[in-house]
């Protein structure tokens, strides 16, 4: 278990729609100038240790966070779910099982909105909504997009949890060996990973998640939350 401030840091279904994002409009890795801009969110965890932090997003939905839990278990894995509060409010029974199960719970937003094109009250309500379901000090900004000002503010009440390592099995045109790829070529100690328990992921989740579990394992790494 981490407690992400005592480490000096790197700078039913849902109907939430999440748009499908083409492979060139994101990062697997994440650069230099975005982790200066939001200087003090937490892109990584700076350790020699060997010890990776396996996060997902856009859940709990039944079948898919079913699946992670049942994975995760296998390597007695301790992850962090950044949930939409409209998925945790429509399935309450998912949010109880994941805290069972020693995992961390995150806020991702009620609805997913894009910061970016969202006005700074409409954006700040969306998570307070959803803290009002999930009461997390974590919290990670739907596709990574806050305007600044949106930032200044959320960073006053939550740790904003980023990522080094986009796994990419969000993503239609690549397959679940490619996400592994994605991986395995980018993570580092203290890497902050990022995957989704969503049905849209779930086809290159089933081949990346056990892929990634059994490499670092076998490499003596260990999965923490993050708290």
């Amino acid at each position: 278990m981490t407690n992400v401030l005592n480490y000096k840091t790197h700078t039913a279904q849902s109907r939430i729609k999440i748009i499908n994002i083409p492979m060139s409009k994101y990062y697997k890795k994440a650069p230099f100038f975005i982790r200066w801009i939001y200087s003090k969110a937490i892109w990584s965890i700076k350790t020699s240790e060997k010890v990776l932090f396996l996060t997902f997003d856009d859940g709990p939905t039944e079948e898919v966070t079913n699946f992670v839990l049942e994975e995760l278990k296998k390597y007695n894995a301790k992850a962090t779910f950044f949930c939409l509060g409209y998925n945790a409010e429509n399935n309450p029974e998912l949010i109880d099982e994941l805290k069972d199960c020693g995992h961390a719970i995150g806020n991702h937003s009620f609805s997913h909105p894009n910061g970016f094109k969202t006005k700074i009250g409409s954006y700040l309500e969306d998570v307070k909504k959803a803290n009002d379901i999930i009461a997390s000090n974590l919290f990670r900004p739907p596709y990574g997009k806050m305007k600044l000002r949106q930032y200044k503010q959320l960073v006053k009440s939550f740790n904003i949890i980023m990522w080094d390592v986009m796994s990419g099995d969000f993503d239609i045109s690549i397959d679940g060996e490619q996400c592994f790829k994605n991986v395995v070529s980018n993570a580092r100690e203290g890497s902050i990973i990022v995957f989704h328990d969503t049905e849209q992921a779930l086809p290159r989740l089933k081949i990346v998640l056990p892929k990634v579990l059994e490499y670092y394992s076998d490499l003596g790494y260990r999965f923490e939350k993050l708290i």
